[in-house]
């Protein structure tokens, strides 16, 4: 399953990339990107996994970014 979620709060372009990063190391995640340009994260996972990898992703930006939030519609 491949989502796209706007990012609430993304401040820096090179926090984004370091937030990019640790995603991409979890568990269940077959691609992650985020554009500082369009404030987005582009996040492909599993679908049995998908929540608990968005909640993962979501812990990883809290780590670089305390205020920055993933917007789940």
């Amino acid at each position: 399953m491949k989502k796209v979620f706007k990012l609430n709060d993304l401040d820096c372009a090179n926090c984004a990339a370091k937030m990019e990063a640790e995603i991409q190391k979890l568990d269940g995640v077959k691609s992650a990107t985020i554009s500082f340009m369009t404030q987005k994260l582009t996040l492909e996972a599993d679908d049995a996994d998908f929540d608990k990898v968005l909640k993962a992703a979501q812990k990883c930006i809290s780590k670089v970014e305390p205020d920055c939030e993933i917007i789940v519609k």
